[in-house]
């Protein structure tokens, strides 16, 4: 006989509940790992709205992308302010348990690199298997942009390599620059572009936060993992997933 369904069977409590595993005594490593995990779970959700996102904007059906992407937004600055429960560990508190992380690193975030690549960051680095298949196909910004090209406007070729690292082109500035001079002509794409605006302020304010939290918790030592900690965060603060549609902005 099936089992009723329940509140924790459907959610897989058992699973998710005992998911937590802190190698320490410390009270305040209970907290590290459940803000991690909790980060890996809205990435994985990030993952599945670009997913829907990119195939609708592809079929021209650019008001169908909007819930995704605005979705996509909503999660970040739920992120964001997670990192304000992380900043009540204070330096002493974290010191005590952190020599049990060894080598591990967010920086190994397969999920967040894979973000980034759907997003249109290519910068060459590979954390796993996710991220080098995200790596092969055309990224958010690549399907804007080929929308854009369908809406008549003058683009270069499509990239010969989609895992080669984007570099900005006036041509694709001129496109959208001319979109949000006529919004009105262009409303969708017009629309199409605040909301991916939306994603790369709301993807800047949680690097920046991010940075502002390490450096509260850890100052200037070395992060795990081998990366420089605060210097490596803050290299990349200027990180922007469509360019263009910031620079546009200046010529306006």
């Amino acid at each position: 006989m099936t089992e009723p369904m329940t509140y924790g069977r459907y959610l897989a409590l058992d699973a998710i509940l005992s998911a937590q595993h802190p190698l320490s005594d410390r009270h305040d490593e209970l907290l590290f790992v459940i803000i991690h995990q909790t980060k890996e779970l809205w990435l994985k959700q990030i993952i599945a709205e670009l997913t829907a996102a990119i195939p609708l904007i592809d079929q021209d059906q650019l008001t169908q992308a909007y819930k995704s992407l605005a979705r996509i937004s909503r999660i970040q600055a739920v992120m964001t302010l997670s990192w304000d429960v992380l900043a009540t560990m204070t330096p002493s508190d974290y010191s005590r348990f952190r020599h049990v992380l060894g080598g591990s690193s967010g920086f190994q975030s397969d999920q967040f690199r894979t973000v980034e690549v759907m997003l249109g960051i290519r910068d060459g680095v590979r954390h796993g298997p996710m991220t080098a298949d995200a790596a092969t196909r055309p990224s958010l910004w690549d399907a804007a942009n080929a929308a854009l090209g369908r809406a008549g406007f003058d683009l270069p070729p499509p990239r010969a390599d989609w895992s080669a690292a984007y570099r900005p082109d006036p041509l694709v500035e001129a496109g959208w620059a001319a979109v949000y001079r006529d919004p009105e002509r262009y409303w969708n794409l017009y629309q199409l572009a605040e909301k991916l605006v939306d994603v790369d302020d709301a993807m800047a304010s949680w690097r920046h936060k991010h940075v502002m939290t390490v450096s509260r918790v850890i100052g200037g030592k070395r992060g795990t993992g081998g990366t420089a900690g605060v210097a490596y965060l803050e290299s990349t603060l200027t990180k922007r997933a469509f360019p263009e549609l910031w620079t546009l902005r200046t010529g306006l």
